[in-house]
């Protein structure tokens, strides 16, 4: 059997992924997935886009000074000050990339460049070769790729690739193409270039057709060495290509694919639960790979053949994407080695023994509310505690909250705001109504609540509710998060992360200024 050809597998949960409406991570956070990342054997981590804030140039910084293995790349346009930029961001990783890009779709170089073909591809020879003078990884992106017409492509890719381009992306921008469309684009750019041979070229799927892994996959049959995705397909929009989906699509069919990854599988569904964790955006149940029932079987007909014979309804193992790996029961009675293993199976370090001892006292309070820990709750006891420390503005320091059938709900509160103590009461048509006008009575944000949304992050009756609080004001939206076993107390923990988080000059409005 002939050997396979190695697919690059580039992440980009971190940036793209990111702009999906209130889904800003903080440094920390962006840095505790990229080791989880980077744990998983991702090729390329892309940690953001340096020239969007102050603290997405922080945050790209903060993962290429802590990831050895993966290589970190930076988006940048491709305008001087874009490059520039990411480059100083990535100075401190072991491999670093800048990922430069422009559009070339008609339509974009009409009405949102507005320049003639070539005047773009004059910047974008000159982007790449400002680029080369600190990295020679560079890749450049072709936006709306799909849209675009396939003569000034040849152009332009021959001549970035003579600038020193090493990895072309073909991006399907807007979700417009089919995958015998996009597999083709590929098969005929890479036969009639002459210097393609000297670059890998590379996929960038969105899923607005609910096509882009199929997409990326077809791209793979005809040449493409590289696919971009997100963990969970998270991203703009509809999402992104899922990392999840295109690893075991490859994995699952190896008798098919002329292409194999190096991707560790058994950190899938860990990694998934961290992204879903943080940044507060549940895995749908029947989602592949990574939902609650990827693996179940409800139908007597299948349970029965599951029972005889596993391969007549399973075509992968639950355990080959992490699932039922732990065996490890943790409760109220599990000592500090314990738990610490378990953090650190999870990806979850600490800096120092202090940090770790705050996070043990949580996992004891923890467990005294609840009788079994699972590994969900460790990642939303991380996630909350990590809320609690980003110097907030506004905390809770008590919570009353009276319900009673045929009376309205009372909420009373008292909100630590700075370093004074303010309270509040009020009412509303239910328990949680009632404490998000009470917190409104105090902040007076004039914030507008798009999205309140509550999952259980276990089973069980005893389960911590797992809430996201989504807040508009401007154009600016962030998603607030919060954990706890009272589904009350959850709420409003979520509501002040996200008035906290309209306080934080580093979080950017959305969209961003761009994306492929």
């Amino acid at each position: 059997m002939a050997a396979k050809d190695k697919l690059i597998i580039f992440d980009t949960t971190l940036r793209d992924g990111e702009q999906s409406p209130g889904a800003s991570m903080t440094r920390d956070e962006k840095v505790r997935i990229a080791k989880m990342l980077e744990k998983m054997n991702v090729d390329v981590i892309e940690a953001g886009f340096a020239i969007a804030s102050q603290g997405d140039f922080e945050a790209v910084r903060s993962v290429a000074e802590a990831i050895k293995d993966s290589t970190v790349c930076s988006l940048a346009r491709a305008v001087k000050g874009d490059i520039e930029r990411a480059a100083e961001a990535i100075k401190p990783a072991n491999s670093g990339r800048i990922h430069t890009f422009i559009a070339t779709s008609p339509i974009h170089m009409q009405y949102k460049l507005q320049m003639e073909p070539e005047k773009v591809l004059e910047q974008a020879v000159a982007a790449v070769k400002l680029a080369r003078n600190f990295t020679d990884d560079v890749e450049f992106s072709l936006e709306d790729a799909s849209r675009s017409q396939f003569d000034f492509m040849c152009r332009i890719i021959d001549a970035v690739i003579t600038a020193g381009a090493k990895t072309i992306n073909l991006p399907d921008t807007v979700g417009y193409a089919v995958p015998d469309e996009y597999g083709s684009m590929f098969g005929r750019l890479l036969q009639a270039i002459p210097n393609a041979d000297k670059a890998i070229f590379s996929t960038h799927c969105h899923n607005d057709l609910g096509l882009a892994v199929a997409n990326s996959l077809s791209a793979v049959m005809h040449g493409a060495r590289q696919i971009e995705c997100t963990i969970n397909g998270l991203g703009e929009r509809a999402g992104n290509a899922a990392l999840e989906e295109i690893v075991m699509a490859l994995k699952t069919r190896k008798d098919f694919m002329p292409v194999e990854t190096h991707i560790d599988a058994s950190h899938i569904v860990p990694t998934s639960r961290l992204v879903a964790s943080i940044t507060g955006f549940p895995v749908q149940p029947n989602k592949a790979i990574v939902g609650a029932n990827a693996f179940a079987h409800e139908s007597g007909i299948h349970q029965d053949g599951i029972l005889k014979h596993r391969e007549t309804y399973e075509i992968m193992r639950a355990e080959d994407v992490g699932w039922n790996t732990n065996k490890l029961v943790l409760g109220k009675h599990s000592g500090r080695a314990a738990v610490k293993a378990r953090f650190s199976a999870l990806g979850l370090t600490f800096e120092s023994d202090a940090l770790f001892n705050e996070a043990f006292i949580r996992f004891k309070a923890l467990a005294d509310k609840k009788h079994e820990i699972f590994d969900e709750d460790l990642q939303a006891l991380v996630t909350d505690s990590s809320v609690e420390s980003e110097g907030n503005n506004i905390q809770l320091a008590e919570l009353e909250v009276v319900s009673k059938s045929g009376q309205l709900p009372v909420a009373t509160l008292s909100l630590l705001v700075g370093e004074q103590l303010k309270a509040a009461s009020s009412t509303g048509s239910g328990p949680v109504d009632a404490a998000f006008k009470a917190i409104e009575s105090v902040a007076q944000s004039g914030a507008v609540l798009q999205l309140y949304s509550v999952n259980a992050i276990t089973q069980g009756s005893d389960s911590q509710g797992d809430v996201t609080v989504r807040l508009e004001k401007n154009g600016l939206i962030v998603n607030g998060v919060g954990a706890d076993t009272d589904i009350v107390v959850a709420s409003v923990k979520a509501y002040l992360h996200a008035l906290n988080l309209m306080q934080d000059h580093h979080i950017k409005p959305h969209p961003h200024q761009a994306g492929i």
